[in-house]
């Protein structure tokens, strides 16, 4: 299996939802971007794992991501995966230029967040920060990102 990170897009109305352990948080309408590892024994499998989630209010949430997800406010907009077997996805993270959502996605590191708010789409972003850390970028878009949420 492909191991790496990857980045979610998600795109959201002004917004309040319940995160797990972590509470309900208000969430800027926009753009939110969430930087994940892949490199367990599914590999970036895990990517399909987020795509099918996404929009199924009937599944049940298993990680801080999830829940925004599963959430009728958040709708999936692009994914963008770095195929590596480096671990990079707190370095990603923090070249991202974006607002943090404070403990968002990273109870298993010592990064603040992993999901950062963008007030238009960030892809741009994205790929300059792949860039500085040399990692090839697939990039897939499932929604229009200049359409309604």
């Amino acid at each position: 299996m492909i191991k790496g990170a990857y980045c979610l897009v998600l795109q959201n109305p002004p917004c309040r939802e319940r995160v797990g352990a972590l509470g309900e948080r208000e969430f800027a309408g926009g753009f939110h971007v969430y930087v994940g590892s892949a490199g367990g024994p599914g590999g970036l499998a895990r990517v399909l794992r987020h795509i099918r989630t996404a929009g199924n209010d009937a599944a049940r949430p298993r990680w801080h991501i999830d829940y925004l997800l599963c959430s009728r406010s958040f709708t999936l907009v692009s994914v963008h995966c770095f195929p590596t077997e480096r671990r990079v996805e707190c370095r990603l993270a923090a070249l991202l230029s974006g607002e943090p959502v404070q403990g968002f996605g990273c109870s298993d590191c010592q990064c603040g967040s992993h999901l950062f708010y963008y007030p238009a789409y960030p892809g741009g972003q994205i790929e300059k920060a792949a860039a500085k850390l040399s990692l090839s970028v697939i990039s897939k878009t499932l929604k229009n990102p200049e359409g309604d949420c």
